[in-house]
C-alpha cells in the first residue's frame, strides 16, 4: 500500500507543479478570460486528473526501472557503449528525445489507423483543450506508448539517465503543446512542435486530423509529409465526433459498438478498393 501511496503522491506533486506553471501562462496570455477558459475545461479536466492517476497506478509499476531491464533484456556492445561514454552529456539527451520522438511519431500514425483507433480516440475527445489534455490517454494506449517509444534508444546503447532525462524533457513539452495558447513559432514552427501545430492536430475536422504527429520535433512531420501549417486553424474547435466521455465512458470508450462497425466498414472499404 506504502508504494501505491508513493506514486499517487508523487502524481499529484507532478501534477501540482506543471498546473502552477501552466497556470501561470494561462493568466499571462489569457487575462481576464481565464475564468471562463476554466469554467469550459472543468468537466474534461477532472476526467483528465482521473486518467493520469489511474494510469500512475496501472501503468507506474511498469515503469520501475524500465530500461535498465530493457538494457539487460537486449544487451548493449562494448562499441556501443565506448561510443556513448565519449558523447557530451547534452547531446545524450538530444540524441534520446530526438530517437523518442522519432519512435513515437510513428507509434502515433499507427494510433490512427483502425485497430488502434478505440484506444487513441480518448486523447482526441477534449473539446476543450488545455494542459492537462496530455492526460487524457486510455490506459492501453498509455502501455502502448511506454512499451514502444523507448525501445530504439535502448537498443543503441543510450545511457539510461540520457533516456530519462529525455523523457522528462518531452514529458514537459507534451504538457505545454496541450495548452491552450496560438503560439506558432512562426518559421521556428517547422523544427519544434508548437502549441498551435499540435491543437490543429486535436481538430474537429477528422480530414485534417491527419497531421503534425510528433511531441517535440516537428521536422520529423516535415520529413514524412506529415507537416500543416497551424496558422490558418488558430484556436480550431477540437474534439471528435463520438464526443467526450466521463471518466467511467472513457474507460469502457474501445469497446463501443460504433468503434467495432467502424473498423469492420473500413476493412470491406479495403477489400472493394483493391
Amino acid at each position: 500500500m506504502d508504494y501505491f501511496a508513493d506514486l499517487i503522491t508523487t502524481t499529484v506533486i507532478l501534477l501540482v507543479l506543471h498546473g502552477a506553471v501552466f497556470g501561470i501562462l494561462a493568466v499571462a496570455v489569457k487575462r481576464r478570460a481565464v475564468v471562463d477558459a476554466a469554467q469550459r475545461s472543468r468537466p474534461e479536466f477532472v476526467t483528465n486528473l482521473w486518467l493520469a492517476l489511474i494510469n500512475s497506478i496501472l501503468i507506474a509499476p511498469l515503469l520501475v526501472a524500465p530500461t535498465q531491464s530493457l538494457h539487460a533484456f537486449i544487451g548493449t556492445s562494448a562499441a556501443l557503449q565506448t561510443f556513448w561514454e565519449g558523447v557530451n552529456g547534452g547531446l545524450a539527451v538530444l540524441a534520446a528525445i530526438f530517437l523518442i520522438d522519432f519512435t513515437a511519431y510513428w507509434r502515433h500514425r499507427l494510433e490512427h489507423e483502425p485497430a488502434l483507433w478505440r484506444f487513441h480516440a480518448t486523447h482526441h475527445s477534449d473539446t476543450a483543450m488545455h494542459w492537462l489534455s496530455v492526460q487524457r490517454k486510455h490506459p492501453v494506449a498509455k502501455l502502448l506508448s511506454v512499451i514502444v517509444d523507448t525501445l530504439p534508444a535502448v537498443a543503441l546503447g543510450l545511457p539510461v539517465w540520457a533516456i530519462g532525462g529525455g523523457l522528462m524533457i518531452r514529458g514537459f513539452w507534451g504538457y505545454f503543446i496541450h495548452a491552450d495558447v496560438p503560439w506558432t513559432f512562426d518559421r521556428v514552427g517547422k523544427v519544434l512542435m508548437s502549441p498551435a501545430a499540435h491543437r490543429l492536430h486535436h481538430i474537429r475536422d477528422e480530414r485534417l486530423m491527419g497531421s503534425n504527429y510528433a511531441n517535440t520535433f516537428s521536422f520529423i512531420d516535415v520529413m514524412f509529409g506529415t507537416y500543416r501549417d497551424p496558422a490558418p486553424y488558430r484556436d480550431c474547435e477540437t474534439g471528435i465526433a463520438e464526443g467526450t466521455r466521463t471518466i467511467w465512458g472513457e474507460l469502457v470508450r474501445p469497446w463501443e459498438a460504433r468503434y467495432r462497425k467502424r473498423k469492420a466498414f473500413e476493412a470491406t472499404e479495403r477489400g472493394a478498393e483493391s
